[in-house]
């Protein structure tokens, strides 16, 4: 699974269209990036950008951008409302999906020295790449702006963390940049069946962190309650990491409640949805819909999804495609206009959409790929594809099981091996073109120069590093295939005995991948060097193919007599 990051820097150029053009080139021309949004402000004289992309990648492209911004941007003739102290003022790296917020600071800091030292700006880390506490908050970072830099940069308390420590004439252009790892924000706007902006103020100091003022007596009229500075106290709403107000938009007609989601990890999306409709309800109001602003990671729709699947009593093992309609229809994304989740998810925008990937053809053209002159797809391919439609039998035996009529009180019990099916088929549809990409992985090796000495020991090690690779793919698929077979014993014993004949057919299937898998395992091995690895993969591959044997006859005997009987 790739590790994705976004990166959202805001570059301090508002106006003009070819200097932020200029800017986001460089972000285009970087492989393995994806340009989702510039949204560029006048008022602010500032442009945001929002990428998304592998970690070494989107911190290449943000190194290109930010030495672009140096060149084009002079912030000694920089004026705009919005507070800045660099051309590159800010610039936030954010995990996406399959990396840590650990691994995100680490890439943040290492970015952060690289553009400190080659580029020679003034570099600050903050939020989690801040090395002190007191240099979490941007605020203090950006104090004083760019105007106090001079002073700021010779601080011993505020120098920078890289980069010069001195107003140079090359730094007095640039100004400085203040680089993070924090965590994803959504932007999420809840409509309302009211046009009263008061109204939904009220609903939005109801849930978001801050809350509401507080008062004495009366809650709208009573005197405000200070603190000692003489600071107005909040009473806290209902729910951690989200910001709100209520507005009305002219466009639609109607009031929203309007949210940022600061850290999903604490307040989920459709928490945030399922408070706004009681605190709506509360008040006499009725939640009609919402609207996402920008774009969302896959897990937190599909986490809405799951939600709204168990408030049914439904099963969570079905695919991607369907939880996400559940996700948009019970969170009415698509009140106010038509909501395209392959332009709104970030992994559905990074997708490759290249149609010739083996799981994305139809099952006509897979078979005549496989029947074409072209050696792959071959065995491998194939093994991963049948183990992949033994564990989606077992999966649908578990779905039809869950929605059983008289069978509501396990619902649960089934939608938990539907999804544990659900995902042995989509790892194991992935190595379907994984083998294929393994297999090719050898071919291109074989075909490197052979010229000297040094193009003979470059080659060598490429054809053992493709071939190991070639052993473990398919070794993957015997594990998977094997490990997917508990699913299908599950159902043939306590699943729907309509579809007793589905988890047995699923259980060959899954025989069949690991014992295909083995083959490919074992041929692979024939010209790989480390002959202690072969040894061991060799046998424990030959404990799994003979597991598989004895399971596949355990459950097709549970099969066989659920038939009879």
């Amino acid at each position: 699974m790739k590790k994705l990051i976004e990166c959202v820097p805001n570059f301090s150029e508002g106006n003009d269209m070819n200097i932020i053009k200029k800017i986001t080139d460089q972000i285009e021309s970087t492989d393995g990036v994806k340009l989702i949004d510039v949204d560029p402000g006048k008022a602010t004289n500032r442009t945001v950008v929002t990428f998304v992309g592998e970690p070494e990648s989107v911190c290449e492209a943000a190194f290109l951008a930010v030495k672009k911004a140096q060149e084009l941007i002079d912030m000694r003739k920089h004026k705009g409302e919005h507070p800045r102290f660099g051309a590159t003022d800010v610039l936030p790296l954010v995990p996406v999906a399959n990396i840590s917020m650990e691994e995100t600071v680490e890439f943040a800091r290492k970015l952060a020295q690289r553009i400190g030292e080659e580029l020679n700006i003034p570099t600050y880390c903050y939020e989690f790449a801040a090395k002190e506490e007191k240099r979490k908050n941007l605020a203090n970072c950006r104090s004083g702006e760019y105007e106090g830099l001079p002073d700021k940069l010779a601080s011993d308390d505020w120098g920078p963390d890289f980069g010069p420590k001195s107003f140079t004439e090359s730094v007095s252009k640039s100004g400085a940049t203040a680089v993070s790892a924090r965590n994803f924000l959504i932007a999420y706007n809840v409509n309302l069946n009211t046009t009263s902006t008061r109204r939904a103020n009220a609903i939005a100091f109801d849930i978001r962190e801050k809350g509401r003022v507080k008062r004495e007596g009366d809650k709208l009229t009573g005197k405000i309650i200070k603190d000692e500075n003489g600071y107005p106290v909040f009473e806290p709403g209902m729910l951690k990491c989200v910001k709100g107000i209520g507005w009305y938009i002219e466009e639609y007609g109607i009031a929203q409640l309007s949210f940022n989601l600061t850290d999903i990890t604490v307040t989920s999306v459709h928490e945030v949805f399922e408070a706004a409709c009681k605190r709506a309800e509360a008040r006499g109001l009725r939640v009609t819909g919402s609207e996402l602003v920008g774009v969302i990671p896959l897990n937190a729709l599909l986490n809405a999804g799951r939600y709204f699947l168990k408030k049914q009593n439904r099963s969570a093992g079905i695919a991607d495609s369907e939880i996400i309609k559940i996700a948009v229809k019970s969170l009415g994304l698509d009140d106010l206009s038509v909501f395209d989740p392959q332009k709104k998810i970030i992994e559905y925008l990074l997708e490759d959409k290249d149609s010739r990937q083996l799981k994305n053809l139809t099952i006509k053209e897979f078979v005549e790929e496989t029947a074409s002159e072209s050696p792959a797809p071959g065995g491998g391919s194939i093994s991963a594809y049948m183990g992949a439609l033994g564990a989606a039998l077992g999966t649908m035996v578990a779905n039809l099981s869950s929605h059983k009529r008289g069978w509501d009180d396990r619902w649960e019990e089934f939608s938990d091996w539907a999804e544990r099916g659900k995902f042995y088929h989509e790892r194991l549809l992935l190595l379907v073109d994984e083998d294929t990409k393994a297999f090719n992985g050898i071919m291109d090796a074989f075909g490197l120069p052979k010229k000297t000495e040094t193009d003979i020991a470059t080659r060598k090690q490429a054809i053992q590093d493709a071939t190991r690779y070639a052993i473990e793919v398919p070794y993957k698929v015997m594990q998977l295939c094997f490990e997917s077979m508990q699913v299908m014993k599950a159902m043939a014993q306590t699943g729907n005995s309509n579809s007793a004949s589905d988890a047995g057919v699923g259980a060959i299937a899954a025989r069949a991948g690991v014992m295909g898998a083995f083959l490919n395992v074992k041929i692979n091995s024939g010209t790989f060097e480390d002959k202690s690895f072969v040894e061991e993969i060799l046998t424990e591959g030959d404990k799994i193919e003979k597991e598989a044997l004895k399971l596949e006859k355990e459950i097709l005997d549970i099969v066989n007599q659920k038939i009879k009987s």
